[in-house]
């Protein structure tokens, strides 16, 4: 007898119910039960970053939440930045700043760096550095993921201020 469960998730602003087993990762939902690919599995131990989605608008590791856990909350993937055709300014930031190398990683570092952006930063390079030090780049393309985000953090923080 398998211990199913009905979950209701919010992805991306649209609602899903989903029927899944305990122990089934939510990044396996994402990409499984949902077809939303954008969220790449890497390690699946949490160490690269390649799976994070934003929970509520935090950071997590999508291979390491069970699918359960997220019932009734928001989850935000790299799917739910573009506009429909138009990518988000960040997502064309990574493009304008060649920080998307072979582009495995993108997806975490996007959300990864948006979840970043939510909070305001002043956007100091050596401070985006630190956040994205949090997932890896196997083609050591940090700078033009740095330069990205910090790009926008200005971009942002100029519209908000005026």
């Amino acid at each position: 007898m398998k211990d199913q469960h009905l979950v209701t998730l919010d992805v991306n602003g649209r609602e899903y119910e989903v029927v899944l087993e305990s122990r089934r990762t939510l990044a396996d939902v994402l990409r499984q039960d949902l077809g939303l690919t954008g969220t790449h599995l890497g390690c699946e131990h949490g160490i690269c970053g390649a799976c994070t989605v934003l929970l509520d608008g935090e950071p997590v590791r999508s291979c390491l939440v069970f699918g359960v856990q997220a019932d009734g909350r928001s989850v935000r993937t790299v799917e739910g930045l573009a506009d429909g055709d138009e990518l988000s300014d960040l997502q064309q930031a990574f493009s304008r700043c060649h920080g998307l190398q072979c582009g495995f990683c993108t997806p975490g570092f996007l959300m990864l760096a948006e979840a970043y952006l939510d909070t305001e930063p002043a956007g100091d390079p050596e401070e985006v550095r630190d956040v994205v030090s949090a997932n890896l780049c196997r083609c050591t393309g940090y700078q033009g993921i740095v330069e990205a985000v910090t790009e926008v953090a200005a971009a942002r923080r100029k519209q908000r201020d005026g």
